[in-house]
């Protein structure tokens, strides 16, 4: 009687994880250490997908614990890895698991860039798997009743997860075996067989009755749930419904038998006999309707040997009154089994590939803080650095340091021969000019990139768009346009930093030319820089002079703040602190991680004493240049002016300027060079993600294509054309139908295939026919003559029913006629029995006797019966 339901396997198309994984960890993971280890790991998972999917699985628990550690797996990575399609693109296929396909179509299946597909469809597998599992136990030791009972719960709650969870995980149409309507019905029979096993287990153990009887109805009951959940749907495979209502019948059997047991032991005779009948009727619907199914011959037996002994028993003792089946107090219910919940990891020996990797949740939040931080930290930089550049200005404007160092009048001075020195070490006018050679070719390179990258989105962007508008509403995946939002807002970020970058390298080249001369003085050697320097008068004596000496210990003070700002940005570019831990307990303690109270309130305790520094060495500065512009003012109004003086002082003002803008210009171009060249390294990760995407569509693509040519394959080949209006309209003077419906022909069977006509007796030659028959050739006889009376039957015969077919005749014979075909003839124009034209009575063959007269009787046979032509 035993024969439960096990569900089909999901099969799945071939993937390579470890690749696209092992991008994304590259571009994500600058240690080598890290990379190669979490590589490792995605290699390791890519095997274990194959071992899980690309092989036929044995029904045996390690096969089901090796789908179990695929599950937890991609639970475990779900976090840590941006699945998509515009980011990690991995395209999962998967088959219907009911679908059995056509010889031209194949099976239905579905493709999707989406980990919670993949999670889904292996759910299903996991389930499907447990419930051959559990088919296959023996249940006839506790064990296997144990084992049965607990695959079977499992099977039914990852039927009811996916239920729950699957078009949240899809966003879209499933396949129908995993529709919410599909799993909640096999959730259903996994646990209608549950019960089942539970009744069988009680009925082993000689449990009372009562409870038997009450496990049996809960049984009954979920089958009876399943079966109307599928009845009027065609989703599962058509052997399925049956089996379902059969079981509903024999459990409700089986619950009327041990209630009748329960029954006679209370001494109730009637209600005995009256629950046995109903079991025994239930049982005979399951023999006489789904015998092929599932054997119930024991059951009847032992139904029926129950119903005959009560019977007797009754009718020759008790004579109890059998109440009607409506009358019959309902049995009731006592449920053994649950869906058993979907908590991971589902494996015991599960270990998570990827445990040092972080959550992409704490990912996300750590690229933020690391921004926060950066722009925190540049702030800081720029303003200590537009500090030093005011200082620097304001000092050149003043002529200082050189002023007080020049009281001579016909000597560099010592501060300006500081900064040649330093300008001629640092290359001169030669380097800025190389470093402006290289420019464009850094711009144009990164260019290059950014076009080529837009261009493939472009190319396959038209593709989508020429497909969906030649397949319209069947071409069902994500638009292009859509898909690819991101990477164009992403690209146009990057024309727009191109962009300033090329006005930033506008306005160098115009500052460079500004001072390139004064630059180029600055590279010669000392004494054509002395030549280049006007001479004054010797100034009078300053030397020892409190004004020069308040001065030099002012501009002694400013060196010191700028040789403290430098140290200050070191300190602030230093300073590095991993956010990871804290965000990592902020998702552990809260379950969320609200990245900008953590990361402003860790920021603040990490650079706050240093932004402090800051500010007060930009006041600090202020303060001196006020006290430096003050006492020059009385420095100037001590030193002896005329336009010698006057001219020189101006050519070392500028040569100070120049030093300066040389500074700021090498430090610009090479900090340009380092943007140029990371910004290579960016755009190059940017065209990998589009190439990555374009590919991961393009296998799409041609996977939709494949399906939509099989599906219009299915697809009758011509649309059914309508009846001519002269087929259809009768003709005049004929009777009109009633229907206008056709009508089908009548089936037909062996039996009633019509038999051939007796064979006919021999002819019989006549006297009169004799001399006729003299004549005719050896090897022919004549034609058979009509016997007398013979004309009145066949003439009946001919007006009550349809003439047929003549019998077939042969040289001798009448009704054989060898006649010449006439010029075109065409022998395909008429029927088999519609001769356009009749043999002619007085044509004759040579050595043939003559044709008959047509007044000759007819033919002296039986007719054959006229079948229509179809």
């Amino acid at each position: 009687m035993t024969n439960f339901i096990s569900v089909q396997l999901k099969k799945a198309s071939e993937v390579d994880l470890a690749k696209p994984l092992c991008k994304f960890i590259q571009q994500s993971y600058p240690g080598a250490e890290a990379q190669a280890e979490h590589c490792r790991a995605a290699e390791e998972l890519s095997r274990l997908r194959r071992s899980a999917l690309g092989r036929p699985l044995d029904k045996h628990e390690s096969a089901l614990e090796t789908l179990l550690r695929y599950y937890d797996q991609l639970c475990s990575i779900e976090p840590k890895f941006p699945f998509s399609e515009n980011q990690v693109c991995v395209t999962f296929t998967w088959k219907d698991a009911f679908d059995k396909g056509s010889l031209f179509g194949g099976s239905a299946k579905l493709a999707l860039a989406s980990l919670g597909y993949e999670k889904t469809c292996v759910l299903f597998n996991c389930g499907a798997l447990a419930s051959q599992i559990a088919a296959e136990q023996n249940l006839d030791n506790d064990e296997g009743l144990k084992a049965a009972a607990k695959h079977y719960q499992f099977a039914s709650g990852a039927f009811q997860h996916i239920k729950d969870t699957v078009l949240s995980a899809l966003n879209r149409e499933p396949t129908v075996d995993i529709s919410p309507d599909t799993v909640g019905t096999l959730s259903l029979i996994m646990l209608a067989q549950a019960q089942e096993v539970f009744f069988l287990k009680a009925t082993r153990d000689k449990m009372k009755d009562g409870i038997i009887a009450k496990l049996a109805n809960q049984a009954a009951d979920y089958y009876g749930d399943a079966y109307k959940q599928c009845q009027y749907k065609d989703t599962l495979p058509k052997e399925v419904f049956p089996v379902l209502a059969a079981k509903h019948c024999i459990m409700q059997a089986n619950a009327e038998y041990h209630q009748s047991i329960l029954a006679k032991q209370q001494k109730k005779f009637g209600e005995e006999i009256g629950r046995l009948q109903h079991a025994a009727d239930l049982v005979k619907t399951v023999a006489s309707r789904y015998d092929e199914y599932i054997n119930v011959k024991d059951l009847v037996d032992k139904i029926s040997r129950a119903l005959a002994a009560a019977k007797k028993d009754n009718d020759f003792i008790y004579h109890d009154r059998v109440p009607d089946l409506k009358d019959l107090e309902s049995i009731g219910k006592a449920s053994l089994v649950k869906s058993t919940p979907v908590v991971v990891p589902l494996s015991q020996k599960f270990t998570d590939l990827f445990e040092k990797m972080v959550p992409l949740q704490v990912q996300q939040s750590v690229s933020v803080y690391n921004q926060r931080k950066a722009d925190l930290v540049n702030r800081s930089i720029a303003q200590m650095r537009e500090a030093t550049n005011l200082a620097n200005g304001v000092l050149a404007s003043l002529n200082l340091p050189a002023a007080i160092e020049d009281v001579s009048g016909d000597t560099v001075p010592q501060s300006i021969l500081s900064k040649s020195k330093s300008v001629i070490e640092q290359g001169g006018i030669e380097t800025v000019d190389q470093l402006i050679k290289d420019l464009p070719e850094l711009l144009q390179r990164n260019k290059e990139i950014l076009d080529e990258s837009l261009r493939l989105l472009d190319e396959e962007e038209t593709t989508d768009n020429d497909l969906r508008t030649k397949f319209k509403e069947r071409w069902q995946r994500t638009p292009s346009s859509e898909l690819y939002k991101p990477l164009r807002a992403e690209g146009a970020n990057y024309h727009n930093i191109l962009n300033k970058a090329m006005q930033a390298d506008g306005q160098v080249k115009e500052r460079y030319q500004t001072h390139r001369d004064t630059i180029a003085l600055l590279c010669k050697p000392e004494a054509e820089l002395n030549a280049a320097i006007p001479s004054a008068n010797p100034a009078k004596t300053l030397q020892g002079n409190e004004v020069v000496n308040v001065l030099r210990s002012l501009l002694a003070n400013l060196d010191e703040v700028k040789k403290e700002r430098e140290q200050l940005e070191n300190d602030l570019k230093s300073v590095n602190f991993d956010m990871t831990s804290k965000f990592l307990t902020a998702l552990v303690q809260d379950g969320a991680i609200n990245e900008e109270v953590i990361s402003v309130t860790e920021l603040d305790r990490i650079y706050g004493s240093y932004t402090q520094k800051v500010q007060e060495s930009i006041k600090k500065q202020e303060e001196l240049l006020k006290n430096i512009q003050n006492v020059h003012h009385d420095f100037s109004k001590m030193k002896q002016s005329n336009n010698e003086s006057n001219l020189r002082e101006e050519v070392l003002k500028n040569l100070a300027v120049a030093n300066d803008n040389f500074v700021e210009l090498v430090a610009n171009l090479k900090e340009g060079t380092k943007f140029y060249n990371e910004l290579t390294e960016i755009l190059l990760k940017f065209q990998n993600k589009c190439s990555d995407i374009i590919f991961a569509r393009k296998t799409e693509r041609d996977e939709l294509l494949k399906d939509l040519q099989q599906s219009i394959a299915r697809e009758p080949s011509a649309p059914s054309i309508p009846l001519p209006m002269y087929q259809t309209t009768p003709a005049a003077g004929s009777k009109q139908v009633t229907s206008p419906a056709p009508t089908p022909a009548p089936r037909t069977t062996v039996g009633t295939k019509p038999q051939p006509p007796a064979r006919p007796p021999p002819p019989v030659i006549s006297a009169a026919s004799s001399s006729s028959s003299a004549l005719a050739p050896s090897g022919t006889a004549a034609a058979p003559v009509a016997a007398p009376g013979a004309s009145a039957p066949a003439a009946s015969t001919a007006s009550s029913q349809a003439q047929g077919p003549p019998y077939p005749t042969y040289p001798g014979y009448p009704g054989y006629c060898q006649m010449p075909m006439p010029m075109g003839y065409n022998p395909y124009m008429y029927g088999q029995y519609n001769l356009p034209y009749a043999p002619s009575p007085v044509y004759q063959t040579p050595g043939q006797p003559p044709y008959p007269p047509p007044q000759q009787p007819g033919y002296p046979f039986p007719q054959q019966p006229y079948y229509h032509q179809q």
